[in-house]
């Protein structure tokens, strides 16, 4: 990557994983993960590089208790038939509290949504719409939705217990914003080595329809180092719901790169610049040696890099830009203002 794929100053955002931006109203709207898995935040402003600045307003927060009482992951906002809407994962305690769950913690996650009816979601009120009921009841989390020819679809990572590994890729066309009207039909599931180290893990779908082509993203392995991104291809006039109508690229299109400092790339999300070229936000981490429970670092921050297509409009992903911001190390925790 070249000094003019920077979009701005990366990061965008600090200690955010999971990023998701949308481009709408000529405002740039972010959320993603907040390290503690205790709430969804959003924030706003006219370029990404002042995302970080940006007031955070906490649109929700966990229950007491019940299943979306922890570890509360990777938000999306989108904007559906004038209504906005937060796609999420929502975990109940297995053990413990709230406030103290034990080591012993299962991860049992559930897809939840809000809506929103307001022209503006930061004034207006969050509404939850509940569990979106995928079809059977199993570890599921990281749901992305689209809309193509008409119809919505929704593209989310679960687990099925008769196939190896912790989560599968599933796409449905749906009914309405938190109701799915198809059954669910597998995509990928965790099947090369790259995919495979650490967990066999197949998560974190995004979605990019181009020149008649649907270019369906994701993120495979564990969450340090060996993290990357894959790719899924489909025609856009293609059944989506047919798994024959998807390519799958058997190698990762974006990795580690110890050259720029960019570890275990991954979860991403795509938005334009004003001038319409294709952005792909994502998070990555500095360092490799990580202290304690990898969950528990808070330092995945969300980047952003234009991203450049070839002649024939396939992708030209190259690798992740250096950092212009300063970051954390693995023992700095940012102040409650998220300035650093």
């Amino acid at each position: 990557m070249t000094d003019q794929d920077q979009v701005g100053v990366n990061p965008i955002v600090l200690q955010r994983a999971d990023p998701h931006v949308l481009r709408h109203g000529g405002q740039y709207y972010f959320t993603g993960s907040h390290p503690d898995y205790d709430r969804i935040v959003l924030r706003r402003a006219a370029r990404l590089e002042d995302l970080q600045a940006a007031d955070e307003v906490t649109i929700w927060t966990r229950h007491a208790d019940g299943p979306q009482s922890q570890l509360i992951w990777a938000p999306e906002i989108h904007r559906v038939d004038g209504s906005w809407y937060v796609y999420y994962a929502a975990a109940p305690v297995a053990h413990g509290t709230v406030d103290a769950p034990s080591e012993n913690e299962t991860f049992n996650h559930r897809v939840f949504v809000l809506e929103n009816t307001a022209d503006d979601p930061f004034a207006g009120e969050w509404v939850e719409r509940g569990q979106l009921d995928t079809g059977w009841e199993s570890f599921a989390l990281d749901a992305t939705t689209f809309t193509l020819g008409g119809e919505q679809y929704l593209v989310w990572a679960q687990q099925d217990l008769a196939v190896r590994g912790h989560s599968n890729l599933y796409i449905a066309r749906m009914e309405k914003p938190w109701m799915l009207a198809t059954p669910a039909v597998e995509l990928t599931r965790p099947e090369h080595d790259w995919e495979t180290r650490g967990f066999w893990v197949n998560e974190g779908p995004s979605v990019l329809v181009r020149d008649g082509r649907v270019f369906l993203t994701y993120s495979g392995a564990a969450t340090g180092i060996d993290y990357a991104m894959g790719l899924l291809t489909a025609d856009a006039d293609a059944d989506l719901l047919d798994p024959a109508s998807w390519t799958k690229s058997p190698t990762p299109v974006f990795v580690s790169d110890p050259s720029v400092g960019q570890y275990g790339p991954g979860h991403n999300s795509f938005t334009t610049t004003p001038e319409g070229d294709t952005v792909l936000v994502y998070h990555a981490r500095t360092y490799t040696e990580i202290v304690g429970d990898p969950l528990r670092d808070p330092n995945r921050h969300a980047r952003a890099q234009i991203l450049p297509f070839d002649a024939d409009g396939n992708p030209v992903w190259g690798t992740p830009v250096p950092d212009t911001r300063p970051t954390p190390t693995s023992t700095e925790v940012l102040p409650p203002s998220g300035e650093f």
